[in-house]
């Protein structure tokens, strides 16, 4: 368990909830208003080692399995959408790319600087003008010991906070699979700006923006991985963060089923609790049932993660399987409070936002046709059969 033994790990997660209830909710009445970030949540962040947990441990983090990241995960992903995005972010995709795929002296400049939120990144693949995947239409093309980058990418989360970012580009257009390559670009390269994008329904404060390459020069050293590797990057890096935006629907539908329950107990109708009503009794057995297989789906991928055994299809069924639980526990929550989960500032806690923020995963890392799309795929390859660690 890294640096921690079990009794601390315990701690650790007692501590990361009560972080995320208090301190970030006291936070988020200001960001819901200005869509930013202040200096106060950057610091809790690192005081609270969110960038250290998640580095291997060579590098100067802890070390911590996917399992037990996922249940760091599910903690925070009780507060404040925005910020549950930004830290999903910093404990999967911030520094895996690099640490999976980047070259050895790469790896050795830059991992040691993501422990403690020195460097941050963001994750460039999808455009306006096309889709993701082989659909790029963003250039990279060879010169000398450089790169000439030119295109855009737009729906960049963190692209306000960031100082480098992942970006996949066409090096090859005459090739389909091994089009693709990928980058790691200092964002105060010249050529780059970044444009900034409308306020969102929910998940306030992460930042979004676009990025713009106009001749961008990039020397050779941050291409990630072999060129025409860019497709499987993604692809392999998609897997592991469509599971954690899973594990993010987790924690905030176990937050909604508690509000629930504390405003069932508490409403009385015709002289007996909403608890007591056949109705109500029957939204919170399938609220429960639902977060219990999703949580039970996402601790089987992690052990799966954990031995290194394929776990791509898994991963897609457990968002989509969230994205359902999400679904149907915030709804049933907005039936339970009624008319006053309609409005901010509820006293049993923020209803009305953890409804808005939630549906953000409906498009996190894909939509749930593409979930359903890959699962399939995944079950043709194996005629439908799935493996498991007991």
């Amino acid at each position: 368990m890294g640096k921690l033994t079990p009794q601390e790990f315990q701690n650790y997660l007692k501590q990361i909830r009560a972080m995320a209830e208090g301190p970030f909710e006291e936070l988020e009445t200001e960001v819901q208003k200005t869509d930013v970030f202040p200096k106060a949540f950057f610091d809790l962040v690192k005081e609270n080692d969110l960038y250290r947990c998640a580095l291997p441990e060579a590098y100067g983090g802890w070390g911590l399995s996917d399992l037990e990241l996922m249940q760091v995960q599910e903690e925070y992903s009780r507060g404040p959408g925005g910020m549950r995005m930004y830290l999903h972010y910093a404990m999967c995709m911030n520094w895996r790319i690099l640490h999976d795929f980047g070259s050895e002296a790469l790896k050795a400049e830059y991992l040691p600087k993501f422990q403690d939120g020195t460097i941050f990144t963001c994750f460039g693949l999808t455009e306006e003008t096309g889709g993701t995947g082989v659909d790029l239409h963003t250039t990279a093309v060879r010169d000398g010991d450089d790169y000439i980058i030119n295109g855009e990418k737009t729906l960049i989360s963190y692209a306000q906070y960031c100082n480098y970012a992942y970006v996949f580009a066409v090096t090859d257009p005459e090739k389909k699979q091994e089009k693709l390559s990928a980058f790691f670009i200092p964002m105060d390269t010249p050529g780059l700006e970044v444009l900034p994008m409308p306020r969102p329904m929910g998940c306030r404060g992460a930042g979004y923006g676009k990025l713009k390459f106009t001749n961008l020069r990039l020397p050779k050293k941050f291409l990630i991985g072999e060129e025409g590797q860019g497709l499987h990057i993604a692809v392999h890096t998609l897997a592991v963060s469509r599971a954690h935006v899973a594990v993010s629907n987790l924690g905030i539908s176990q937050r909604m089923m508690e509000l629930s329950i504390a405003r069932a107990k508490e409403r009385v109708t015709f002289g007996k609790p909403l608890a007591n009503r056949q109705m109500i009794q029957s939204y919170l057995a399938e609220m429960g049932t639902y977060i219990h297989a999703l949580r039970t789906m996402l601790y089987d991928f992690a052990r799966d993660y954990d031995a290194g055994k394929e776990h791509e299809t898994k991963a897609v069924m457990a968002k989509y399987f969230s994205i359902l639980t999400a679904q149907k526990v915030s709804d049933y929550m907005l039936l339970i409070f009624g008319g006053i989960g309609y409005f901010e500032d509820c006293k049993y806690g923020p209803v009305e936002r953890l409804y808005r923020d939630c549906r953000v995963t409906w498009l996190e890392e894909g939509p749930p046709s593409v979930m359903k799309l890959t699962a399939a795929r995944g079950l043709l390859k194996t005629d439908g059969q799935l493996t498991y660690l007991v």
